[in-house]
């Protein structure tokens, strides 16, 4: 018999996370050699993607964008890949929380301000020695 506390204990639990598993259409996962060949396909376009992401990260382009895009490509299909996006996403959800608190925003805006007066004063050193030249600009006889 459920009680008003056992309800009050489950409208308290946090929404359930989707299974772990394949993805695939029903009549794909029926049907074993399809279901290689699918999972085959999803790795190579989850693969292709996370390349095209880590070719990014030195060029510009949304290289982390693109990655996480590619794991969730492998996420349809692979429990391993679902495990870390999971992970992930926990990290990411942490770290926001901690970017939220007083503290932690204070000290940044005090590092971010002590960051711009540092370069704020070599940029007014280099201005008194060269003026608005360019380095390359300068002719030295």
């Amino acid at each position: 018999m459920n009680t008003g506390s056992d309800q009050e204990k489950v409208a308290e639990t946090p929404e359930t996370e989707q299974p772990l598993g394949s993805r695939a259409p029903a009549f794909i996962q029926a049907r074993r050699s399809l279901h290689l060949s699918w999972q085959v396909g999803v790795f190579i376009v989850g693969l292709a993607v996370v390349v095209a992401g880590i070719i990014m990260l030195p060029l510009p382009g949304p290289g982390w964008v693109v990655i996480f895009a590619g794991m969730a490509i492998w996420a349809t299909e692979f429990v391993w890949a679902q495990l870390v996006l999971r992970w992930t996403k926990r990290k990411v959800t942490e770290a926001a929380k901690k970017a939220l608190d007083p503290k932690v925003r204070r000290r940044n805006i005090i590092l971010t301000t002590i960051g711009l007066v540092i370069c704020g004063a070599l940029l007014a050193v280099y201005l008194s020695k060269y003026g608005l030249a360019m380095p390359w600009d300068i002719n030295v006889r």
